[in-house]
């Protein structure tokens, strides 16, 4: 399975509609969405584009295809919006035998990882800084997929994919910044 990972989406209309061209470009499987899909958040500035009710559509018309899990700006009023679940602080998924862990990262992350089973692979959003760290013998394998919309420390806008084991980091336009095998 090919999967693309996409966190802190903040309810910019144009931003997604550049991720899903290049999910259905390249034939992914599966959306990993890992929070704050709709509301822009007290804290940022109004993205491009902000069209939380757009979004929602978009999103809801993949929800077959759609795991995802609830940010620190997601509320019930955005569930209500969207017909796929949101409101779970974490999800995990199997991929040929390897645990992923997918959450926002408010409250699990890198400083307070999930308790067991153990993971393979811990992939959060939350900070808008893209990351990919190789496991050790004490922790998984971790990304921060950064943010389409509101990157932050200087980032470009990011996603991440998972193919095959390779994890990736991607500019909206699909290059691939940086990588790392995971499994």
């Amino acid at each position: 399975m090919r999967y693309l990972i996409l966190s802190d989406l903040h309810g910019s209309l144009p931003v997604l509609e550049r991720v899903l061209h290049y999910y259905d470009r390249e034939g992914y499987d599966m959306l990993f969405l890992l929070g704050d899909l709709l509301n822009y958040g007290p804290r940022n500035g109004l993205p491009e584009g902000l069209d939380a009710t757009a979004v929602a559509r978009l999103l809801s018309e993949r929800a077959r295809d759609i795991v995802a899990v609830r940010g620190n700006c997601d509320s019930e009023v955005d569930q209500m919006l969207l017909s796929f679940p949101i409101m779970a602080d974490y999800a995990m998924v199997c991929d040929n035998g390897h645990r992923i862990f997918l959450t926002h990262g408010h409250v699990f992350n890198e400083n307070n990882l999930p308790p067991a089973p153990a993971v393979d692979l811990f992939v959060y959003g939350h900070t808008h800084l893209m990351t990919l760290r190789p496991a050790t013998a004490e922790r998984p394998a971790v990304c921060n997929t950064g943010s389409p919309t509101f990157p932050k420390g200087g980032n470009p806008p990011t996603f991440a994919t998972l193919d095959d084991g390779l994890l990736s980091l991607r500019l909206l336009d699909g290059t691939a910044i940086d990588q790392m095998r995971v499994y």
